[in-house]
């Protein structure tokens, strides 16, 4: 599988800066900037130190919704707990998670916030995981190039380990897509617990799990038919 790193509308240059360096320390390649233009900056580009190619071949969206268009699996950081997710996971158990999934996911989506507010509801609802980071104390936070370089950190085996493999066609994300479907057909809104809930739960799903219930939607779609 392939791992992106994401950063949405950060604001201080020297922390894209560095985050593209934790990137290329750790073996990653792949940067995508929401509705910025800081990495453009001499700061920015200075804190790269040897890692401004990532930073140049950097995409860059509007909104973090078209950022992840291609995207089979997005796992969003955040410093505290929100109501909008139930489920909150560390690095590495999310980690384990996406190894579960094995071939059944292909790109991998890893988000992080603003420096000063994270990322918003609506952007966590777009992920399929939730991670943060177990610190000591609340204050001082980790910033911003510090937690993408922690993360990157945990899953840099999995981007060395996956180098090799093809890429296959998406499994997981079939699966989300008729699931929405077949909840919007219940009448579960997309703003109800149960919705989130349910999909959540879904995320969890590994190879094997994901391919039956893709297996058994197939087949109740038929009937339906």
């Amino acid at each position: 599988m392939e791992l992106i790193f994401f950063l949405v509308e950060p604001a201080v240059p020297e922390n894209i800066g560095a985050a593209a360096r934790a990137l290329k320390t750790m073996g990653f390649n792949k940067l995508r900037l929401v509705n910025t233009n800081r990495h453009e900056a001499d700061e920015a580009q200075w804190l790269a130190h040897g890692s401004t190619d990532i930073l140049d071949k950097a995409l860059i969206f509007d909104s973090l919704e078209q950022a992840l268009d291609d995207i089979d699996f997005t796992i969003g950081t955040t410093a505290k707990k929100r109501s909008v997710k139930f489920d909150y996971y560390t690095p590495e158990e999310a980690l384990l998670l996406m190894q579960q999934k094995g071939d059944s996911i292909k790109k991998v989506g890893l988000v992080f916030g603003r420096e000063e507010s994270g990322l918003t509801n609506a952007e966590l609802q777009l992920c399929d995981l939730t991670v943060t980071i177990p610190i000591k104390t609340t204050y001082p936070s980790l910033n911003l190039a510090q937690a993408v370089m922690l993360i990157a950190y945990v899953f840099s085996d999995a981007q060395q380990k996956s180098d090799s493999i093809s890429m296959p066609h998406s499994d997981f994300k079939i699966l989300k897509t008729k699931a929405v479907r077949f909840l919007t057909l219940a009448g579960i809104n997309k703003d109800e617990n149960l919705f989130g809930r349910i999909m959540e739960r879904l995320a969890r799903a590994n190879q094997t799990d994901t391919r039956l219930l893709l297996s058994f939607i197939n087949k109740l779609e038929k009937k339906l038919e």
